[in-house]
């Protein structure tokens, strides 16, 4: 707003009263103000950009919004929220988002807020591959996000994962970790053992607690 203009706004606020433009009245105004602002006006005040007396007569009640990445407990919410309005407004199908999708997007750093949020979700709808039906995953999402996922949620079970306490999580990943391993080394065990640092007993006795083995028989995961 330049500087003239907003000393016309500081008069109407204290006399509550302007004069239209070739007018000769008077107009009271009666009115409560909302006034918002995306830059740092302590800076702009400074700079003689931006008056005080106008800032001290707008600023009573202030708000402040904070930016997405500090409220990365929002970005569920408004993502699925996103998607429903996105998929309705387009004649879409209504997609869900996977829980490794989820932990990725609460993970970026959101430059450009909430409206960044909003696009990211419009491009997922429009170029996600795969069955509608099925969740999206982290994968899936657009690169300069993806680029920034963390390497736990780029994994095959990324979005299962993301959905279990810490205990059944450890026990996946052991599970999935240790039968990748035996095949690799042809059900191999003893050279598995050596390999990862294991003593071939204790190997034995994790794959059993794992569910790996039944009973002598190595359990190998499906494809």
């Amino acid at each position: 707003m330049p500087i003239e203009t907003q000393g016309k706004i500081l008069r109407v606020l204290q006399e509550q009263a302007f004069r239209r433009i070739g007018g000769d009245t008077e107009v009271e105004v009666d009115v409560r103000v909302i006034a918002a602002t995306n830059r740092d006006l302590q800076q702009e005040m400074g700079a003689g950009r931006f008056r005080e007396d106008l800032f001290y007569r707008l600023n009573v009640v202030p708000i402040r919004v904070p930016p997405l990445r500090e409220r990365r407990e929002d970005v569920p919410m408004l993502a699925r929220h996103f998607v429903r309005q996105t998929a309705e407004n387009g004649g879409m199908a209504v997609r869900t988002l996977g829980e490794d999708a989820v932990a990725a997007l609460q993970a970026y750093d959101w430059p450009g807020n909430v409206r960044q949020l909003r696009n990211v979700i419009d491009w997922i709808l429009i170029m996600a591959a795969g069955d509608p039906r099925e969740a999206i995953r982290a994968e899936q999402l657009p690169p300069e996000i993806g680029s920034a996922t963390p390497a736990t949620l780029k994994w095959e079970k990324g979005g299962e994962i993301m959905g279990m306490a810490l205990r059944e999580a450890r026990e996946t990943f052991e599970r999935e970790y240790l039968i990748s391993q035996v095949n690799r080394f042809g059900g191999n065990i003893s050279r598995t053992a050596s390999f990862i640092g294991m003593e071939r007993s204790a190997l034995h006795r994790k794959l059993k607690s794992l569910g790996v083995f039944q009973g002598e028989k190595l359990v190998r995961p499906a494809g």
